[in-house]
C-alpha cells in the first residue's frame, strides 16, 4: 500500500500537468494562447492588490510591534494553562489568521525548540492546517476583485479560524495527551 501511496504522489503532479493542455488541444482550446491571456490578467491582478498587501503588512507589523500581541497573550494565558494547553502554542492562534510567513516561522521556530514529536511541536503543525490566513485571504481576493464590503466573511473566517484551533488543541490533546 505504501508503494502505491509513493507511485501516486511521484506522479500525480506530471499527469495532470500533460493532461490538462492535452485536453484542452482535444476540445480545440487555443493553449498557449489561453495562457499568455491568464498570464495577463494575473499579472494586472498582481499589480492590482499590491496597496491592499502594504496596508496589511503594515497593519500586522504595527501589531506586533505596539505589544499588542503580547498584552493579547498574557490575557488568554492563565486559560490556556488551566486546561492543559502548553502557553507557547498560543501566539500561533493568534498569528496565524493575520500572517501565513509569520506563523510558519513561529512554528518551524516551535519544532526547532521541542522537536516535531513533543506536544508543543504537534500541536503547532495541527494549528497550522487547521486555521487559515484569514486577513490575508479577504486582502487579496477581495482586493483583487474590488469588494468593499465584507464584514460578514471576516467575521466568519475569524470564528472559523478560532473553532480551528480549539479543534486543533483538542484533538492533540485526546490523541496525544
Amino acid at each position: 500500500m505504501l508503494t502505491f501511496i509513493n507511485w501516486i504522489s511521484v506522479w500525480a503532479i506530471p499527469v495532470i500537468i500533460a493532461f490538462v493542455p492535452l485536453y484542452a488541444f482535444t476540445k480545440k482550446v487555443p493553449v498557449y494562447e489561453s495562457f499568455v491571456d491568464g498570464a495577463k490578467d494575473g499579472f494586472s491582478t498582481a499589480i492590482s492588490i499590491i496597496p491592499h498587501l502594504v496596508g496589511m503588512m503594515v497593519a500586522i507589523s504595527v501589531f506586533r510591534a505596539s505589544g499588542a500581541l503580547d498584552y493579547v497573550i498574557s490575557l488568554f494565558a492563565p486559560l490556556v494553562s488551566w486546561m492543559g494547553v502548553p502557553g507557547e502554542v498560543l501566539p500561533l492562534g493568534i498569528l496565524r489568521p493575520l500572517t501565513g510567513t509569520g506563523s510558519l516561522a513561529f512554528t518551524t521556530d516551535l519544532i526547532k525548540t521541542y522537536g516535531p514529536d513533543s506536544m508543543i511541536g504537534r500541536m503547532a503543525s495541527t494549528i497550522q492546517g487547521s486555521t487559515d490566513t484569514t486577513l490575508y485571504v479577504l486582502t487579496v481576493y477581495f482586493g483583487a476583485v474590488g469588494i468593499r464590503n465584507g464584514r460578514y466573511a471576516l467575521k466568519v473566517g475569524l470564528f472559523s479560524d478560532l473553532v480551528g484551533f480549539i479543534a486543533a488543541l483538542a484533538i492533540c490533546l485526546i490523541v496525544f495527551g
